[in-house]
């Protein structure tokens, strides 16, 4: 809604001006390409004033934005380079933290076997002298 409102307050007296200059700068003007002969032109066009005005003023805004965008070209490519490099680093966290993972899980498995046969050699020893015979051989 408010976007709306804030539309209509800067498109209204914005169209108003444009409108008022059309109509302010009617009168043709000969709008001539030939530099060479300026009675007889190669090329000559008739506009109304608002109308080279316009046209004018949409091409300077175009020129201008080719500009800049040739301007940032070289932020743009570093950009890239960067985006790049920041894509390789995070496979190559990935693939550490899978092998973290892996190692870890390795580990455990082998600490777990390891406290396993500890149990099942504490066992033995504990159970082999109640076989043995008490005076001994």
């Amino acid at each position: 809604m408010l976007r709306k409102i804030a539309t209509f307050v800067i498109v209204v007296p914005l169209a108003a001006v444009i409108i008022a200059f059309a109509v302010a700068n009617r009168h043709f003007v000969t709008v001539a390409f030939d530099p060479f002969s300026s009675a007889n032109p190669a090329y000559a066009a008739t506009v109304p004033l608002f109308v080279l005005i316009f046209i004018l003023v949409i091409l300077g805004v175009i020129v201008g934005g080719a500009a800049a965008w040739l301007r940032q070209s070289k932020w743009r490519r570093v950009a890239r380079r960067l985006d790049g490099e920041n894509r390789r680093l995070l496979q190559e966290l990935s693939a550490a933290r899978e092998r973290l993972v892996t190692e870890t899980q390795r580990a455990s498995a082998a600490e777990a076997a390891a406290r396993e046969g500890a149990k099942a050699l504490e066992s033995r020893r504990t159970e082999a002298p109640a076989l043995a015979p008490p005076g001994g051989p």
